[in-house]
Order: C-alpha cells, then sequence, then structure tokens
C-alpha cells in the first residue's frame, strides 16, 4: 500500500504533531492539504511545511483518501456541519478528538467510514500509542490507511470502541499519572540533597527506560520488579512503604474514576 493523500483538520497540538510525523516519515508536502482557518497559522504552516493550506474543508478534502481529524471536542459540531458538504463515503475519516463516539460522526456524515482514535501527548515525539476503533462502514482496508497515518506518530493498537474509554484511562490520561509520579520523585530527591537539574534527569530516564525494558523484555512487569527487588535492600524498603500506603489499589482507582468519567462524556455527546 503505498502512502494516502491526506486532509488535516485542526492543526493544532495534535494535528500537529501528525503532520509532524508525517512529513518525517517520507510523506512528501504535496501529499498534505491543511484545514487552517486562522491565515497567520496558515501562512506558518505553509512556511514551516511546505504544504498547501485551505481555509474551509470544502476548499480541501475533495480527492484525499484520509481525513485527520484534531479538533477540540466543543468544536465537533461545526466541524461536522462543515464536513458533511465535503467528505464522501470513497474517503475515511479518522478523527483524534476525545469522547466523541462514533454514533455521532455517522449521524451526520452517513455512509463514510470512520475510525475514532484515542491518541496521547508523546505522539508530540513520535513516541505516543494510539488505539482505534472503526465505525459501522470502515472495512480492514480503511483500517489499514488509518494505521499508516497513526504509525508516523508511534504504536497503533486496535480495540472495540466500547474499550476506547478503558484505553483512555490507561494511556490518554497516563502521562500526567507518570508526572505526577515524577514530581514526587524530583521533589524527594530534591530534599534528600540532589540538585533539581540532576533529579529531573534521573527521574525521566528512568521513567522512560523502565518503559523501553518492560516494552521489549519476555517478562511480566511484576517478574521486572521483582528482578528489581533484592530482599532487605533500598527497593524492598520503598515498594513496603507504597505497599502500606495502597498505591496498587489507589492508582487503580483512579483510573476507574477517569474510566467512568470517560463514559459519561460520551453519552453527553451522543447526546
Amino acid at each position: 500500500m503505498g502512502r494516502p493523500s491526506i486532509a488535516i483538520v485542526g492543526v493544532g497540538a495534535m494535528g500537529g504533531a501528525v503532520l509532524s510525523g508525517l512529513l518525517k516519515a517520507g510523506w512528501k508536502p504535496a501529499e498534505l492539504t491543511l484545514i487552517e482557518a486562522y491565515e497567520p497559522r496558515a501562512a506558518e504552516l505553509r512556511a514551516t511545511t511546505g504544504c498547501r493550506t485551505v481555509a474551509s474543508p470544502q476548499d480541501g478534502i475533495s480527492g484525499q483518501q484520509v481525513v485527520v481529524l484534531a479538533v477540540k471536542p466543543q468544536d465537533i459540531g461545526a466541524a461536522l456541519d462543515q464536513l458533511a458538504a465535503a467528505v464522501a463515503a470513497d474517503q475515511v475519516l479518522v478523527a483524534l478528538v476525545a469522547g466523541v463516539p462514533i454514533i455521532v460522526y455517522e449521524r451526520a456524515l452517513g455512509a463514510v467510514p470512520v475510525i475514532r482514535t484515542m491518541p496521547n501527548t508523546p505522539a508530540l515525539i513520535g513516541e505516543g500509542i494510539t488505539a482505534c476503533a472503526p465505525g459501522a462502514h470502515a472495512t480492514p482496508e480503511h483500517m489499514a490507511l488509518a494505521r499508516a497515518v497513526l504509525g508516523a506518530v508511534g504504536a497503533v493498537e486496535e480495540v472495540p470502541e466500547e474499550l476506547l474509554d478503558a484505553v483512555t484511562a490507561v494511556s490518554g490520561s497516563g502521562p500526567a499519572y507518570a508526572y505526577l509520579l515524577a514530581e514526587a520523585m524530583i521533589e524527594e530527591g530534591v530534599r534528600q540533597g540532589l540538585d533539581p537539574g540532576t533529579a529531573l534527569r534521573l527521574a525521566a530516564r528512568t521513567i522512560k527506560g523502565a518503559g523501553a525494558l518492560m516494552e521489549v523484555s519476555d517478562d511480566s512487569p511484576a517478574e521486572l520488579r521483582h528482578k528489581v527487588t533484592s530482599p532487605g535492600g533500598t527497593t524492598e524498603a520503598a515498594l513496603a512503604v507504597m505497599g502500606q500506603g495502597g498505591f496498587t489499589s489507589l492508582v487503580g482507582e483512579a483510573i476507574a474514576a477517569a474510566t467512568e468519567r470517560g463514559k459519561e462524556l460520551g453519552e453527553e455527546a451522543a447526546r
């Protein structure tokens, strides 16, 4: 499968991350059309990327194989009003809009194939993971197109739509959990005598390295943890305190709360 031609509607943080990833992955500027109504931003994009920009979907979507929608959730109504007059059933819509169910798109766009996604912010540096769920009109070929696009900013997982709220709670919100852990590690490291810059680098590289090792190792996270935890050692002392504080159950409750809130937001959007 060759590179699909792509229109990106909304070139903010996440849309911009996709754009950057696509260019780094080999897409040529001529294969990408950017829909950006704010002319100063459009001029900046033309100057920095060489891509064509247009002010509205009606002017730029025709002929593109994939339409990436990356607007804010509160702007979805206006965006779908514009897309309804522009997108066709032989295109595929890849929606990077948090919390909006597929039914909302299908009610507005009819038989257009829709793929709902949940990316996360490490996509900004090509290290994201995006879960995607196909709508009623999306075929395996449409999913392959979506994977080609989303793979430019990291790994891709396919899940049923009903699991996207859990995905949001684990990986969509997950970077915030890692940052909170890093904050606590840095703060206590400084209290124990480290300078802030050193503490930050130690925490950042430790979290990054642990994640990278977890991805490639045949061992489970529990097994990897046990390998770090020598009997009577420093790690065992730290983990004992975490256990007494209910660390594992607290994380579970937090993810359950995020999942439930995601369901509530989806129900609100569907109404």
